[in-house]
Order: structure tokens, then C-alpha cells, then sequence
């Protein structure tokens, strides 16, 4: 089965993945470094997942896409944002276009924003929204103390090992400065997992 992965991240989502070939787009250089370090069967492409998806949608069997979230994210409205912002529109226009383009099964996921959804989520899985073709029964998973602020060393091994990711040294990208930020931004491994094995059961592949 050929895999898409968008906005891969450190790849939490495939991480138990199996049987798979995987196509990973990121447009971090040093967070698609880390990622192929972690998977380096994978295909890794350095570069906009959104325009890499409308232009290459047909050559694959799954498609899996994360945009990011902060735009999105309750903590948009918390008091450590000094500046609102517009919500990323990419979120929706990936759904819709996935909706009504994309003959595979696909995916895609994001946190709870901090307003009612414009497109109602296929599930909802702690603080995640997915939206999908398929049905996707929720699973619980837990997540360490401190989760939304780990930033010590001592915590953000908290979240590589949660994760079962792990690296050297820490991963900073763009303005910032937790070294938790990356992993924080990764799906658990036993989730993913999981919904690629719902598309299976539920599908035709």
C-alpha cells in the first residue's frame, strides 16, 4: 500500500506503521533530517505538503495529513499570544479537496480548535480531530504530566519516550524556542496505527 504522510513531523503517526511504503513530505529541513533518521526506508521530501498534495494525490493508496495547528489551537486565544491570527484555510481545503478528488482512503487531523468546526470531524480522540472516509472507532491514550508545557530536559524525554521517539539533543524550528514543541506536535504512535488499520478494515485496498 502507498502511503502519503503530510506534514510529517517527526512521523509519531507512522511510527508502527508496517507493510507500508511511505512517502514523507516536511518543510522543516532539520525535522525531515530527524524523520529520516527514525524511518529511512521512507521516502522524505523537503517541501510544501499542501501544494506536493494536489499535485501528486493520484500515486497513492492512503493519504495521511496534519496541518499545522496553531492557528487553530485553543491556546490561540491564551494569554501567552500577544497577536490573533486568521485561521489556516489549508485545513478545510484539504478536506474538501480529498472529499471529492481522492478515490483512495484518507485522513486528516488536527487539535480542537477554539471554535465550532466548519467541517463536522469523522471522530474526536483526546485532543485531537480527525476527519476521514472511513469510520474510525476512538481509542484512549494518555499522555505524561505536563504535556502542554513540558519544555525541561528531564520533560520533553517524558514525551520521546511516551512517543517511543527518540533522538539526540533538541529540535527547535521557525521562532521556537520548547524543545517539547515537535514531539507535542506528533499523533501517538497507537493512534495512527490504529486509523490505518480502520481504513483497512472499512476499505477495499
Amino acid at each position: 500500500m502507498r502511503v502519503l504522510n503530510l506534514y510529517a513531523g517527526l512521523g509519531g503517526n507512522r511510527k508502527d506503521w508496517q507493510g507500508v511504503k511511505v512517502t514523507a513530505v516536511e518543510m522543516e529541513q532539520q525535522i525531515a533530517d530527524a524523520y529520516k533518521r527514525l524511518y529511512p526506508d521512507d521516502e522524505v521530501i523537503v517541501g510544501d505538503a499542501h501544494k506536493y498534495l494536489k499535485e501528486n494525490f493520484r500515486h497513492y493508496d492512503f493519504i495521511w495529513s496534519s496541518p499545522p495547528c496553531q492557528t487553530h489551537s485553543r491556546m490561540m486565544k491564551a494569554t501567552r499570544h500577544d497577536v490573533a491570527d486568521y485561521p489556516d484555510m489549508k485545513l478545510y481545503q484539504e478536506i474538501i479537496f480529498l472529499q471529492h478528488f481522492f478515490k483512495g482512503k484518507w485522513v486528516v487531523e488536527n487539535v480542537k480548535p477554539y471554535y465550532e468546526p466548519l467541517i463536522r470531524p469523522t471522530v474526536k480522540m483526546g485532543r485531537h480531530y480527525f476527519w476521514a472516509n472511513f469510520t474510525i472507532w476512538p481509542i484512549k491514550i494518555g499522555s505524561p504530566k505536563k504535556f502542554i508545557t513540558a519544555g525541561t530536559t528531564e520533560e520533553t524525554q517524558a514525551l520521546k519516550d511516551w512517543l517511543g521517539i527518540q533522538y539526540d539533543g533538541n529540535i527547535y524550528y521557525k521562532n521556537n524556542h520548547c524543545p517539547g514543541q515537535v514531539l507535542r506536535n506528533c499523533v501517538h504512535p497507537k493512534v495512527g496505527n490504529h486509523i490505518l488499520n480502520e481504513s483497512t478494515r472499512n476499505g477495499l485496498f
